[in-house]
């Protein structure tokens, strides 16, 4: 069974930075990896997914402000949290596989706030 552990979340004030990482363990392969996140009462939604050979895909909202990356090795992930607004806050979820498909994280949140 493969376990994701994010950190990095927290509280920050509008136009400040974050940046989460996270690990997956108990897969010998690399996957796609990305990022989720949600709010209560709403949808989850994308935020942004790497492929193996590092492709990055974003949501329309986070363009120019995040960045995804990715080790070369193994399923560690990280994403670069730039300008940002009270919209962001949610809880982020580490995905394993296009889509999550083969993992999901517990979360952490990020709170953006004055």
């Amino acid at each position: 069974q493969v376990r994701l552990v994010e950190s990095g979340g927290g509280l920050v004030q509008p136009g400040e930075s974050l940046r989460l990482s996270c690990s997956a363990f108990g897969t010998a392969a690399r996957n796609n990896m990305g990022w989720y996140r949600q709010t209560p009462g709403k949808q989850r939604e994308l935020v942004a997914e790497i492929t193996v050979g590092s492709y990055p895909t974003y949501a329309d909202s986070v363009k120019g402000r995040f960045t995804i990356s990715r080790e070369r090795t193994g399923n560690t992930v990280y994403l670069q949290m730039n300008s940002l607004k009270p919209e962001d806050t949610a809880v982020y979820y580490c995905t394993l596989g296009a889509g999550g498909m083969r993992g999901w994280g517990k979360g952490t949140l990020v709170t953006v706030s004055n």
